[in-house]
């Protein structure tokens, strides 16, 4: 029986994002190492992975753990995996993890993705950004006010 972390995985490793959709709860969390808060739902976490499947070059996964955690929204034990990756961003080369909580049927609830170093994780933050801002998932910053010309 295959999993749904060994379906996730084979999913990003493919870049499938459709095959994301029934891996979801509806109301996935998934904490970032570049925003302070999570970001919230389905289609925002779809969203996200559709920049991050195109950000990412040479992503693979590399080694695997399985066991339970407290998750972050409920402070429940759930079952959870670790998965660790390596890749490139934008010539940065990243370590990193994903944890993921699993709900009883066996769907992604909360997910963490945890990365090194410091300047991988800028160049991530970065490229997603922009990538967010081209799919219109988050607005564009507001340029600094220009300086007002005397009359």
């Amino acid at each position: 029986m295959t999993t749904a972390a060994e379906r996730f995985r084979t999913a990003v490793e493919h870049r499938e994002l459709e095959a994301l959709d029934d891996l979801f709860t509806d109301d996935i969390r998934l904490y970032s190492p570049v925003k302070f808060t999570p970001f919230e739902g389905k289609p925002m976490v779809l969203g996200l992975f559709g920049v991050l499947l195109r950000t990412f070059e040479d992503f693979r996964y590399v080694g695997r753990f399985a066991g339970t955690a407290e998750t972050s929204a409920d402070g429940s034990d759930s079952p959870s995996e670790v998965l660790l990756f390596r890749a490139t961003v934008n010539g940065k080369q990243i370590h990193g993890i994903d944890l993921l909580h699993f709900d009883d049927d066996g769907r992604i609830k909360e997910f963490t993705v945890m990365v090194r170093p410091q300047s991988a994780v800028h160049a991530l933050g970065e490229a997603v950004l922009a990538g967010l801002i081209i799919d219109g998932l988050v607005p564009a910053p507001a340029a600094p006010a220009g300086r007002q010309s005397a009359s």
